[in-house]
């Protein structure tokens, strides 16, 4: 084989590399199908990994392919899942939640919590008994299909609830109930209706033999100190995401010389801005900085609408809503990982 031939071949199978390679993966299980049985048994298992999380994991990857959503990790990618649309948030929370399922299960599963895991339990549900109770009821009140979570909270407390099809706390969609899961029962049927037929409550009385606390210990510690806690909550101060909404409609077409809209919204940036300053500031960013900053935010907008009611021209409005834009980037920047 000549050294041109060869060069063109193997730039042939690198190119081909690139084509297939995709962003997301199959985690490997750490036990065999078999392995969890009595209380799951093996055809289902082998279904539900092969089958059931395989095809949420391709269509995952047709749904990112091309785009920017591809190089985010699967975490980052659905804080936005609900903005990012349904085959986002359906897939990459299937892909995610079904991860964590796999994780959480062993065939040698430590059926106790044990350290700080276990203080927090105690502290929040009174014991280890009433909170397996009380995320069996939140799992047999689902209705349909659905998961339920223990979770730690952006305030680092733990938590539980349910939530539709493949959503999660992670996820924007999940309005107040917001955190980092580090325990995941799946209650779709395909999870339990081979053996358990409609039986969800036997499942959930069986499930507990093979969640492994020590696994979810790892990932409670691991949950405390992950920087996606404050981007979380950073995500949920809703009263903030307003006023950037409007913020962003306004300012960039005034980038491109349009005030268009900032002329007809103005007095929009006022009210939002009143909402943000009435609003609790979340825990991880209160400060005198961040308390002053949004009290300019205030003062900002007003001056804004004031120039646009006085039909001033283009040149002071937008002064005006450059220093305004400004101060709301300072408010971003005191919501970041820095502070």
């Amino acid at each position: 084989m000549n050294t041109r031939y060869l060069s063109i071949l193997t730039a042939l199978f690198f190119l081909a590399g690139q084509v297939t390679a995709q962003p997301f993966t199959m985690p490997k299980l750490d036990y065999e199908y078999n392995a969890l049985e009595p209380y799951i048994d093996a055809q289902t298992m082998e279904i539900h990994y092969s089958k059931h999380h395989q095809a949420y994991l391709n269509n995952l990857n047709k749904a990112v392919a091309g785009t920017k959503a591809a190089d985010l990790k699967i975490a980052e990618l659905l804080i936005n899942a609900e903005r990012r649309g349904a085959a986002i948030r359906n897939n990459g929370g299937g892909h995610y939640n079904h991860s964590l399922f796999w994780k959480i299960m062993s065939p040698s599963a430590d059926k106790t919590p044990g350290g700080k895991l276990s203080e927090e339990i105690n502290t929040t549900f009174t014991s280890l008994d009433s909170l397996k109770r009380l995320m069996n009821k939140e799992a047999i009140g689902r209705f349909g299909s659905g998961w339920v979570w223990l979770y730690v909270t952006p305030e680092k407390k733990l938590a539980v609830c349910s939530s539709p099809n493949q959503d999660n706390p992670l996820m924007d969609a999940s309005g107040k109930n917001r955190g980092i899961p580090v325990l995941g029962i799946d209650v779709w049927e395909h999870a339990y209706y081979l053996k358990y037929q409609n039986k969800r409550g036997d499942y959930l009385s069986a499930i507990w033999n093979v969640i492994d606390w020590d696994t979810v210990e790892s990932l409670y510690h691991a949950a405390l100190t992950d920087p996606l806690l404050k981007a979380i909550e950073k995500d949920a101060w809703q009263e903030l995401k307003d006023y950037h909404m409007v913020m962003a409609q306004t300012f960039h077409p005034m980038e491109e010389g349009n005030l268009g809209p900032i002329r007809s919204r103005s007095g929009e940036l006022v009210a939002k801005a009143t909402v943000l300053a009435a609003s609790k500031v979340p825990a991880s960013f209160q400060s005198p900085q961040i308390t002053k900053a949004i009290k300019e935010l205030v003062e900002g907008s007003a001056a804004v609408d004031k120039l646009v009611r006085k039909k001033s021209k283009d040149e002071k409005i937008v002064k005006s809503l450059t220093k305004l834009h400004d101060t709301f980037h300072v408010i971003q920047g005191l919501c970041s990982d820095e502070h």
